[in-house]
């Protein structure tokens, strides 16, 4: 009798440990991340855990690695490979909860200690870069340069953000043609224009749900443009 009833209270605890183990499947979006004193959180960087041990991650709507995951019970291991990266020269993460569910990866590279902050979430996080896409027309100008204009009544200045990160302007009877690039840290974009007698230029974004404004980075005066999202390309 009680050598079962110790049999049963073993299982109880056994069970009772096992629902309040967290478990990390599901999709987490980083936070904060901090490499000895400096702070370098990526933007909308996430990654999915999925419950066959693979994984997929990201920024913002462009998902670039996929591979597995392992985390070891004992441990706290957390240890990950992408199949289509480089290997982790480091140690796996060492992984911890908080009370409000939150997941901390840490660990030391080089002589530096890194904590991860990660939040569970439902959507896919975005970036300043989703939201530049579509067509913008030319609304407000101030400054000159910056490829516009700046004839914001004529009602066709515009700039097409596609999806393949490349641009069309639309200004007066010129259309230019080029790349884009976006920070990985900070809400700007570089647009390059494929002639060359259009300069390369750098543009801090703010973006709002209809409404983008672009103000240039490497000019010394103020140069900014504000444009309204539109449905179809003007011609």
């Amino acid at each position: 009798m009680i050598k079962a009833y110790s049999g049963l209270l073993i299982s109880l605890i056994f069970i009772a440990g096992c629902e309040t183990q967290p478990t990390i499947d599901g999709l987490w979006v980083i936070t904060s991340v901090s490499l000895g004193r400096t702070e370098m959180t990526p933007n909308a960087r996430w990654i999915r855990f999925n419950s066959d041990f693979t994984q997929e991650s990201g920024n913002g709507w462009f998902q670039h690695s996929e591979g597995t995951w392992n985390l070891d019970a004992s441990t706290n291991k957390l240890s990950m490979v992408n199949t289509n990266g480089v290997d982790d020269p480091y140690e796996a993460f060492t992984t911890s909860f908080t009370d409000n569910g939150n997941m901390i990866w840490t660990r030391t590279e080089g002589r530096n200690p890194v904590r991860v902050i990660l939040e569970r979430r439902d959507e896919l996080p975005s970036t300043v870069g989703d939201r530049l896409l579509g067509v913008w027309s030319l609304e407000e100008a101030v400054g000159e340069g910056g490829y516009f204009t700046g004839d914001s009544t004529s009602g066709n200045e515009y700039i097409f953000f596609r999806w393949d990160k490349r641009f069309e302007i639309g200004t007066g009877d010129t259309k230019i043609y080029g790349v884009y690039n976006l920070h990985g840290h900070k809400p700007e974009v570089e647009l390059i224009p494929y002639d060359d007698k259009y300069p390369r230029n750098f543009w801090r974004v703010q973006a709002e749900k209809d409404t983008i404004l672009l103000g240039q980075l490497n000019t010394l005066e103020p140069v900014v443009r504000k444009f309204k999202r539109i449905r179809e390309l003007p011609r």
